[in-house]
């Protein structure tokens, strides 16, 4: 049985604000270190909103549950803090910032993570090694972070990102969403790398074009902020089959 990586227990949470209501309602999950985990559910279920809660976004704010990361309780710590321990998140629509390179962007965040100087030759050879593995143009990382990136181009970046960075724990929040079938080949081939190499895989999507080429261990269905059906890789061909409708009545 895989170490248990990431466990959330009993989680309620909404928007931040005084008004915002309630999102999640007592959320239970555990997730093994290496395993692969598939999130999914209609729109508007709550699935960015768990990915957000687990990355610490300030945007929501927890009412009840905890979160534990390698055992720790993380409930509280900030997202950079989270960042450091491991935790990536991608991102639906990545920001753009003006002024930075995908490459500066990188060597800055290694750097936080490690607590350690880069190493410019090593770090500039696994760049190379890994444009090459997802068919990159070496220019990608000389551009401003995602500014004037097509919607396919910012997510290859992402993947990029999270080769670059090897997270304990990869959480992809609709990576696959508005790629054409190229794109998605460049994301599906960089995710199946992380998987392969042993990371640990949180994936939310109501697609499963993303998953054609990954072992899914465990599918957990998300309607109105419950969890309301757990089951192995054979949920997502089900769900595939019958849509989310037995799970809504």
């Amino acid at each position: 049985m895989a170490e248990t990586i990431l466990e959330i227990k009993d989680l309620s949470a909404g928007i931040a604000q005084e008004d915002g209501g309630e999102i999640l309602h007592h959320i239970d999950l555990t997730v093994g270190s290496g395993e692969t985990h598939v999130l999914m559910g209609h729109n508007g279920a709550g699935k960015s909103t768990l990915g957000n809660v687990i990355m610490g976004s300030p945007v929501y704010k927890v009412n009840s549950g905890k979160i534990f990361f390698d055992g720790e309780d993380i409930t509280e710590l900030s997202v950079d803090a989270r960042a450091k321990k491991g935790i990536f998140l991608s991102f639906q629509n990545p920001l753009e910032v003006p002024g930075l390179s995908l490459e500066a962007f990188l060597r800055n965040a290694i750097r936080e993570k490690t607590g350690k100087p880069v190493k410019i030759f090593q770090f500039k050879k696994r760049m190379e090694e890994v444009l090459k593995l997802l068919d990159m143009d070496p220019s990608y990382v000389e551009r401003d972070l995602n500014v004037g990136f097509s919607g396919g181009e910012k997510k290859k970046a992402e993947i990029f990102q999270l080769l670059m960075l090897e997270p304990k724990l990869a959480i992809l929040d609709e990576t696959d969403s508005g790629l054409d079938v190229d794109a998605v080949r460049t994301v599906s081939k960089g995710i199946e790398i992380f998987q392969k190499n042993g990371g640990t895989l949180l994936i939310i999507t109501h697609s499963t074009r993303i998953l054609d080429s990954l072992t899914v261990d465990h599918t957990h269905v998300l309607v109105d902020g419950k969890i309301v059906a757990q089951g192995d890789g054979s949920l997502v061909n089900e769900i595939n089959e019958g849509g989310y409708s037995k799970y809504i009545k």
